[in-house]
């Protein structure tokens, strides 16, 4: 990465003239006050600022400014580049050190891994017996979709905590005598339609979502 100290005033002073401002303020302008096309990109910090120098229409932001409080902020965190920051990993292991993924420590996590494909096969199988959940879900792939979200996870770390990470056990008690268990989040209140709208919204309104609530999807957690 290029640092300002190895730039030139020259390239200093052109590097000042290549950054914008995001702003979170929308305005609608004609097509006829349109003089030409550049590139615009967010700061990548683990390249070289010359990179946006190199091309003559392109250009670069790291802050957005907000214009209902009127603050300048960045966008995203400091990607910290370095030795500083970054550890260099040996090929090899020291002698005499044990590796201690041979020894079994990642069954746990194999053991949630294993879980958590059965919890969502078995919450897609749920919802095509469900009539509600047909409805909200019409498609395969909604389904399957729904039933991968956090709420799925929740339930198999429960579950295989509760079953003292015995995955045999865990895995019994997913599809019980009444049916197999279905888990649902918040979101699947939600049809189709008012998903639509509410990503309207959120181009129309940004975050406010107090306003959102107001205007598109009153009644709705």
């Amino acid at each position: 990465m290029t640092v300002e100290a190895d730039l030139t005033e020259k390239q200093k002073h052109q590097l000042k003239h290549r950054e914008l401002f995001l702003s979170r303020q929308y305005e609608s302008l004609p097509a006829t006050h349109i003089r030409g096309k550049c590139s615009v990109a967010l700061l990548n910090e683990t390249e070289s600022v010359l990179s946006y120098l190199d091309k003559e229409d392109a250009f670069f932001y790291s802050l957005v400014y907000d214009p209902s409080v009127k603050t300048l902020l960045a966008d995203k965190g400091e990607i910290r580049v370095g030795p500083k920051y970054q550890a260099d990993i040996p090929d090899l292991l020291p002698e005499g050190m044990e590796d201690v993924h041979a020894n079994g420590c990642n069954s746990i996590y194999e053991l949630e891994c294993c879980l958590v494909e059965e919890t969502g096969a078995v919450g897609t199988f749920a919802r095509a017996l469900d009539c509600s959940s047909s409805v909200r879900q019409p498609s395969l792939h909604m389904s399957a979709a729904a039933a991968s979200r956090d709420i799925t996870l929740f339930h198999a770390m429960d579950t295989l905590y509760r079953h003292s990470y015995d995955l045999s056990s865990a895995i019994s008690v997913l599809v019980p005598l009444g049916g197999p268990v279905l888990c649902r989040d918040e979101m699947e209140e939600w049809s189709a339609s008012e998903a639509s709208l509410f990503e309207e919204a959120l181009e129309k309104y940004g975050k406010d979502f107090n306003d959102i609530r107001q205007d598109f999807v009153s009644g709705k957690p």
